[in-house]
């Protein structure tokens, strides 16, 4: 018997838990700020996922005794060694039986395609794109995190417009909605005040003003539009560059799947990435499901279960 599984959706933003039963139906979710792995930081992410899932725990019958698996599909944990200590120091929190650390990639992709042969790129805090070839060769391209990657995604989008603000305020170019935009999303008065704000501000901090670039592009700022264009582009390169490397060509019939915050379903971002994929990647084909990484995750927790019984 598979008993209760656990699936964690682990972001840079928001952390997101699953209590499923044996069937795999839901019988308790909760939510707390985001545990996205940072170097140094795993403890930090552990025990923000331990707190999130004990928070869902809390509200069953405690006799449904302890879940057999636990499977968190984590930001930033695309290395070997940072997945493995995850691990441990989750295992050590006691939450389930068997725990299983992925990449947040890895349980959207579980969610989308399930074992068949697909891509699933996702923007949030940061980016990533990740593929199954026809053949099961799994591949990613991306995800390398805030400080040298992370093209397209909310960080990265929201750092330059930082960069669009100063340059307005100083003339270098032209005038923008942007800096009062970001001046109101940031609750500061003056320009001069983002310095010590950016100095200080987490990673999702500053990645929460992307919605507001986004906002000032579908308002007709010309900048604004300009820049979510640029994040279109980033995002699409990474959809070719998979399909390319696991079907040999991009013309290749190849269904993609589109994640993440700033890619839900009728976001504007969105409209653009899945616009520029038609040429881009003339073989695409979109899944229209929307990608709920969460119940990714319960899936792999329930394999893992299955595995336990069959031991």
């Amino acid at each position: 018997m598979i008993g209760l599984v656990i699936g964690i959706d682990a972001g840079g933003s928001r952390t997101r838990v699953m209590v499923a039963d044996a069937m795999g139906e839901m019988v308790a979710t909760a939510e707390r700020e985001g545990s996205a792995v940072k170097p140094g930081e795993i403890e930090r992410s552990a025990a923000i996922i331990a707190a999130t899932v004990r928070d869902a725990l809390i509200t069953l019958d405690p006799t449904l005794g302890t879940p057999r698996a636990l499977c968190a599909g984590v930001a930033g944990a695309g290395r070997e060694s940072e997945r493995r200590a995850l691990s441990e120091a989750l295992l050590n929190e006691a939450l389930a039986d068997d725990v299983l650390v992925v990449t947040d990639a890895d349980i959207a992709l579980a969610d989308a395609f399930g074992e068949e042969s697909g891509i699933v790129l996702i923007a949030g805090t940061g980016s990533i794109a990740y593929g199954r070839g026809p053949a099961g060769t799994l591949e990613r391209v991306g995800g390398w995190g805030p400080s040298i990657g992370d093209e397209g995604g909310g960080y990265w989008i929201a750092r330059r417009a930082l960069s669009v603000v100063t340059a307005a305020t100083d003339g270098r170019e032209p005038d923008t909605s942007l800096v009062g935009a970001i001046l109101t999303a940031a609750e500061i008065d003056e320009v001069e005040s983002l310095i010590p704000w950016a100095a200080t501000a987490t990673v999702s901090q500053i990645a929460s003003l992307a919605p507001v670039v986004v906002a000032s592009a579908e308002a007709g700022d010309l900048r604004a539009n300009a820049l979510l264009g640029l994040a279109a582009e980033e995002l699409v390169l990474h959809v070719r560059t998979l399909a390319r490397s696991l079907f040999q060509d991009e013309r290749a019939a190849v269904q993609v799947a589109l994640g993440g915050g700033l890619l839900e379903p009728g976001s504007a971002l969105r409209r653009r990435v899945e616009h520029r994929l038609k040429s881009a990647v003339p073989g695409s084909k979109m899944h229209a499901a929307p990608i709920v990484a969460v119940r990714g995750a319960v899936r792999r927790a329930m394999a893992m279960g299955v595995e336990l019984g069959a031991e």
